[in-house]
């Protein structure tokens, strides 16, 4: 079995093991940690996510740098790149070492107001445990980086499922002894840079890899930073849309509605991973169609084949947590995270049409043209943060996610749609009238199982097991 195989297999195996941790870890780790400390392990969390942008999108360029040269076989040149990565990730470490310091200081301005005192000591640990973690972590993942270039993809995903499947159990283990959230930070720290270690002493035993400090080529290094620009712009426009939103509860609202946020972003996360399994492969797809000059009738009609595909999966997991979520939620996580269901409705429902349009990014990026969509987005998200504000201090988290869905509406269904159809040359329309004919019966589907729930009068577990 080749190792592209192999990985891709891994890849479907790790996203089995990830989503089957999220239900059985987390409702276990709620309860051993009650929900103020899990709002306040979920928030430094969030702060954790800013943290990981500093990458810069440099990873993606060490994997397309790295296989360019091994593919030419110039080992000079390799080492040469090898050198100028590590010089770049050890800058980046020591700017992290910076801003959090800067962070940590600005913590009682930022969460005084909403955190208790212990609270706020016990997020100023776990910030300083962060800093180290980062620190190492961006000159260590260059190893990862070369590894994936090398197309050593079983030894990646098992270091991945290895890392997914220690840090629950050892985290566990240790709640189970009374610890609390400082804990499970240095865990995952520990682990991380165990497995980032690992990394080293992979690429050094068996690639051979060299670096050369000596010949910094400055042209090659603007070339890098220009191909790495739009590629940490949507690593930014992501944070903003996925972790800014627990940040902004945290220094408003406290630990508590954080945590409610926290539980609904996890059924955010597994949802996209439907999709996103799927639409990883789209690009070599989409590349080869633009380099043959394919039509735009054939590009629509390939949008409208994977967006069909696609549209049964996401609409049948909609449709199952529309009618199960709520009693699944309070039975899972508690009653008092019962707010997470609605939270999860406003973003997951106008979510699901940019997720069925993936091969549109595909297009895009095949033609080279995901500038323009990354600075829509960019535009959005802040605007997203700006409507946030108000109302949290309104509605709480609900406010929060209403926030989210208005800007996903606006700029990845509506100014994205006729992007596609204005400069791209997708037949909009004609990709929108299959889909709606596929709403009927999924329509249909979702009425009769209201239906079917309200003659129903089981008990809530038995409920769901027959459902």
């Amino acid at each position: 079995m080749s190792e592209m195989k192999a990985g891709a297999i891994l890849s479907y195996l790790s996203l089995f093991i990830t989503i089957t941790i999220a239900l059985t870890y987390t409702p276990i780790m709620l309860r051993l940690l009650g929900q103020s400390d899990f709002g306040l392990y979920a928030l430094i969390g969030s702060v954790a996510a800013y943290f990981s942008v500093m990458d810069m999108g440099l990873g993606n360029a060490v994997v397309r740098y790295t296989a360019r040269n091994k593919a030419i076989g110039d080992k000079g040149s390799e080492a040469n790149l090898n050198g100028m990565f590590l010089i770049l990730y050890t800058i980046i470490g020591l700017l992290t070492i910076i801003i959090g310091a800067i962070f940590l200081k600005m913590i009682d301005n930022i969460f005084g107001a909403s955190l208790t005192v212990s609270e706020l000591n016990k997020a100023k640990i776990m910030v300083v445990v962060l800093i180290v973690n980062f620190a190492l972590s961006f000159p260590l993942s260059i190893f990862g980086s070369i590894m994936n270039a090398y197309e050593k993809f079983i030894i990646v995903k098992v270091v991945g499922i290895t890392r997914s499947i220690m840090i629950p159990i050892i985290t566990l283990s240790v709640l189970f002894l009374g610890y609390g959230p400082i804990s499970m930070v240095v865990i995952t720290t520990v682990i991380n840079i165990s497995c980032l270690l690992f990394n080293v002493f992979y690429c050094f035993k068996n690639l051979k890899i060299n670096f050369y400090f000596g010949n910094l080529d400055f042209g090659l290094l603007k070339e890098i930073l220009g191909y790495s620009s739009f590629i940490f712009l949507n690593i930014i426009v992501d944070q903003i849309y996925w972790n800014t939103d627990q940040f902004i509860l945290g220094a408003l609202t406290g630990t508590l509605s954080v945590a409610v946020y926290a539980i609904a972003m996890q059924f955010i996360t597994i949802f996209k991973m439907f999709s996103t399994s799927i639409s990883n492969l789209f690009l070599p797809r989409a590349s080869a169609m633009v380099a043959k000059n394919a039509s735009n009738e054939i590009l629509t009609e390939t949008m409208i084949k994977y967006g069909r595909v696609q549209y049964i999966i996401m609409s049948y997991v909609l449709s199952g947590f529309i009618l199960f979520g709520y009693q699944f939620i309070t039975i899972w996580a508690g009653d008092n995270y019962s707010n997470a269901y609605y939270i999860v409705l406003i973003v997951m429902i106008p979510l699901t049409i940019p997720l069925i349009q993936n091969f549109g990014i595909s297009i895009l990026q095949a033609k080279n043209l995901h500038g323009f969509r990354s600075i829509v987005y960019l535009i959005i998200a802040i605007l997203n943060i700006l409507i946030s504000i108000p109302l949290v201090i309104k509605y709480d988290g609900i406010g929060s996610a209403v926030a989210t869905g208005l800007s996903l509406i606006l700029g990845h269904i509506i100014i994205i749609n006729i992007y596609y159809n204005r400069k791209i040359g997708i037949n909009i329309i004609l990709f929108w009238k299959n889909i709606l004919q596929m709403s009927i019966p999924a329509a249909l589907a979702l009425l009769t199982g209201f239906l079917i729930n309200n003659f129903i009068s089981e008990s809530e577990v038995i409920y769901l097991t027959l459902n």
